[in-house]
């Protein structure tokens, strides 16, 4: 199977590079054009779903570059976009003739519109902010117009201002007050300091804030923004014609689909070392927006997994280095926004970000290598009423592609499988959230653990028939009582694995809605390797979309993942997250189903979902997670934020207090009893730092209602089977 799969993607990448060299010369002396003529080459001959080049395709770039360019329309005027409107559905034609004035036109008004913000936001800076006045901004900037001339816009970046200066008044006003508690000042008594929501050291620059008026702190607070400002437009200033060129180069690269990227050179190099894993910084994938970059992924083992402070949905707006003031993300490029997280291992970085629930709040992270360990399968028993289950937790599907008989998930998966069996456990759970995939090799292997025999995955190239990967092991190394965990961030190869046991009836899928919804490969081409000869040097390489996965039942999981048979709500239950919250994602479809045979182990699968949907619906942690999904898509949904001072902090406090109520959610305690495995137990005498990770993974999983009801389906599972088992019984006899 193996061998078939890279002929196949052998096959993919010879037919683009051979074509170069066949049918194309790109002799271009200026590489932005010899860049853009190679990579709408290979995209028109490799992707898995080639688009038309026309007006459509041609109003879309022009929208979504300068969106990318001015995101909170503080540079551009309405002149300049009547003026760039001419080539609005003109790009389509530039492409094709490798012409890039369009390109060339926008970005030299960029710098133009940039060098004349400094002007505008020093002078506005000079002046005191009135936050007793009633007035508020919109945060969401994409149907807003761009200013009709330099009057408006001042005006535009006076609220914009007054808004990033409001926060870091409030936070000077909060720690002046705790200053003024210490020294015993402000009538507040010491006693109060406890209930402070800030930390207790000061730093001298705390002190001075206690001996300032109001009007003082206002003034730092308009200080503070403005040294934020000017680190930003520095930064900015140190950018190079060619990394604009590249966001060009990415915004036609993205009207393909979400997943198609551009490296550049360096980036190549530093996409090489995260794809090994030996990477540092905060181990978190970010997606751009508007107001900064929102965090999409966690990656297991990194120092945000570790730290628990940060999640999936929480967008970060300014980033600081250790003792120094952090510098505003809003319109900065992506790229460059990574560059300031990211850093050596041992160095903190200090993330200004507003939470899922709507808070802002300061998170300092050690940057750090990510913890390979720590995205190896792990596993657990559970004690419940004196019945003993096994939990597999599996952050990812690893696998070393240099020498496979190295450890991977599949072969780990295994021997935990034996291991639990060893020790007692009548049913398993597979723990499948949060897992973004990895190789496809493993989850065909480890499919292979809970069937007998059969396909598992179809897998499609553009304009070639369909590959099926199946399992030709017809050992079974589980055939009791199996659940599997997901949520919207269990991506790809773990929603291949839930499909295939949803599709076989092998296993209960709990969790949300549905899955994440990514059912394409991508592969990495080296555009060095498609040119006869090149005096640029490195041109870097493109991440390219060429093949589509899908179950066995012939559905794509491409955008609608996999759906569970029982659905538990959990906090990002009404927030758009995944597949359907990228840019241009390729369609569901499906092809025709594979053959395959449906398990029969005399489960009486409908009668366990029936059973665990009515607890569900009685149980009042779930009542409240509910509870709490809601509250976090209207808190999502608020985009005015008021800059009056009072009714800002009243805002803050609220959402501080709805915030915290929610909290409760930790407390909660399912009486279940996890115990590592008896190998791990003895390696905890010469290993004490991983007995404390496992005791509080094991902590952790006592609070998990999911597991909890995972459980209580595999003892129903198990009881169903015995009743149906007992009726065959006293039929045949």
């Amino acid at each position: 199977m193996k061998k078939n799969f890279v002929l196949g993607l052998l096959v993919i990448l010879l037919a683009v590079a051979s074509c170069s060299f066949t049918n194309k010369s790109f002799e271009s002396d200026d590489k932005d054009k010899l860049l853009l003529d190679l990579i709408t080459y290979v995209l028109e001959r490799g992707h898995y779903e080639p688009k038309d080049i026309n007006d459509k395709f041609s109003a879309n770039i022009y929208e979504d570059f300068l969106d990318i360019l001015d995101p909170t329309k503080r540079y551009f005027l309405e002149s300049d976009i009547k003026e760039f409107e001419k080539f609005k559905y003109q790009l389509d034609d530039q492409i094709k003739n490798t012409d890039i004035s369009f390109f060339n036109l926008v970005y030299q008004r960029l710098i133009k519109r940039m060098d004349e913000a400094k002007v505008i936001y020093a002078d506005v800076l000079e002046k005191p902010f009135d936050y007793t006045t009633e007035e508020s901004i919109r945060i969401d900037y994409k149907d807003e117009a761009y200013a009709s001339n330099k009057k408006e816009l001042k005006e535009r970046w006076r609220k914009q201002l007054k808004y990033n200066a409001l926060g870091v008044y409030d936070g000077k006003v909060k720690i002046r007050k705790k200053a003024m508690t210490m020294a015993g000042g402000d009538g507040v008594k010491g006693e109060e300091l406890a209930s402070a929501d800030v930390e207790v050291e000061l730093s001298e620059s705390d002190i001075e804030l206690r001996d300032m008026t109001l009007a003082e702190v206002e003034a730092e607070a308009r200080k503070t923004t403005k040294n934020t400002l000017d680190e930003f437009f520095d930064f900015v200033a140190d950018l190079e014609r060619k990394d604009w060129f590249v966001q060009y180069i990415n915004t036609i690269v993205d009207e393909f689909d979400p997943h198609t990227f551009y490296f550049a050179p360096d980036e190549k190099d530093k996409f090489d070392i995260s794809m090994s894993g030996k990477f540092e910084g905060i181990g978190a994938r970010l997606q751009k927006k508007p107001e900064g970059a929102k965090i999409v992924e966690i990656i297991s083992g990194g120092p945000v997994w570790r730290d628990k402070s940060l999640e999936v949905g929480d967008e970060i707006l300014k980033v600081g280095q250790e003792g120094e003031e952090p510098i505003n993300i809003v319109g900065m490029r992506l790229d460059d926004a990574i560059k300031l997280i990211k850093g050596p291992k041992g160095t903190i970085v200090n993330l200004t970000v507003r939470k899922v629930d709507g808070t802002t709040d300061i998170v300092s992270i050690t940057r750090d290598v990510v913890e390979l360990e720590e995205s190896y399968a792990k596993s657990a028993t559970v004690i419940k009423d004196d019945y003993k289950y096994g939990l597999i937790n599996l952050p990812k599907f690893y696998v070393d592609f240099d020498d496979y008989t190295e450890r991977n998930a599949a072969t780990d998966v295994a021997k935990e499988v034996d291991r639990l069996k060893e020790a007692g456990a009548e049913g398993l759970i597979l723990d499948l959230r949060d897992n973004g995939g990895g190789s496809l090799k493993t989850v065909v292997e480890m499919a292979g653990l809970f069937i007998k025999s059969g396909p598992v995955v179809q897998v499609r190239s553009s304009g070639q028939g369909k590959e099926i990967h199946e399992d030709k092991d017809e050992r079974i190394q589980w055939d009791g009582p199996l659940v599997i965990l997901v949520n919207e961030l269990s991506a790809s190869a773990s929603e291949i694995l839930a499909a295939a046991m949803q599709d076989y009836k092998r296993a209960v899928v709990i969790g949300s809605k549905q899955t994440f919804g990514k059912g394409t490969v991508q592969n990495v081409i080296p555009l060095d390797n498609i040119v006869r000869s090149n005096e640029h040097g490195d041109l870097g390489a493109i991440k390219l979309t060429t093949q589509k996965f899908y179950r066995i039942n012939g559905g794509s999981t491409q955008l609608e993942g996999v759906k569970s048979d029982i659905v538990v709500p959990d906090r990002y239950s009404y927030i758009d997250l995944g597949e359907r919250d990228q840019e241009n994602p390729l369609a569901w479809d499906k092809i025709t189903p594979a053959d395959y045979e449906v398990w029969n182990g005399n489960i009486d699968y409908e009668e366990t979902i029936k059973r665990s949907t009515e607890r569900m619906a009685g149980n009042p942690q779930i009542k409240l997670i509910e509870e709490n999904a809601k509250w976090l898509r209207d808190q999502q949904d608020e985009t005015t934020v008021s800059l009056n001072y009072e009714n800002y902090k009243t805002t803050q406090e609220n959402n501080k207090e709805r915030s915290n109520y929610f909290k409760k959610l930790r407390d909660y305690d399912s009486k279940l009893t996890f115990e590592s495995l008896k190998y791990e137990q003895e390696l905890f005498t010469q290993d004490p730092v991983l007995r404390e990770k496992r005791d509080r993974w094991h902590n952790d999983l006592a609070k998990d209602v999911y597991v909890e009801e995972a459980i209580n389906v595999l003892r129903d599972l198990k009881l169903n089977t015995i009743k149906h088992n007992s009726t065959l019984a006293g039929v045949k006899g």
